[in-house]
């Protein structure tokens, strides 16, 4: 049996799914409950998009009650998929990046000027 521990990243299967959650089983002994909002970051419409019963996922330890044998658990920012690394938040860009203030540094300044004057 595994010790499971707060933060950590260990495998576990999908036992059921419900709209509040999903339920896994991490061993004979463990289960927990990934609660919808520790699913993602962004707005869950479908809470089945993110598994199917039977599949094998990381999920991110929160909380042990060692003596229910039970644990709350999340897949926000992790590759529940894959291999349980942290994902990596790009960097969203505003698509114009410094062209704004090219384009409009000389005049903020004067304006400034203008307006201290």
């Amino acid at each position: 049996m595994e010790e499971y521990k707060k933060g950590k990243v260990v495998k576990g299967n999908i036992t059921g799914i419900m709209d509040y959650g999903i339920f896994v089983s991490l061993d004979n002994y463990y289960s927990g409950l990934i609660h919808i909002s520790e699913v993602s970051n962004d707005f869950v419409k479908n809470i089945k998009d993110y598994g199917e019963i039977g599949e094998t996922i990381y999920v991110k330890i929160l909380d042990v009650d060692d003596s229910l044998n039970h644990t709350k658990l999340s897949i926000k920012d992790i590759d529940y998929r894959m291999d349980g690394k942290s994902k990596k938040m790009p960097i969203k860009e505003t698509g114009t990046g410094f062209e704004q203030l090219k384009n409009n540094l000389d005049k903020w300044i004067n304006d400034k000027l203008e307006e201290m004057n």
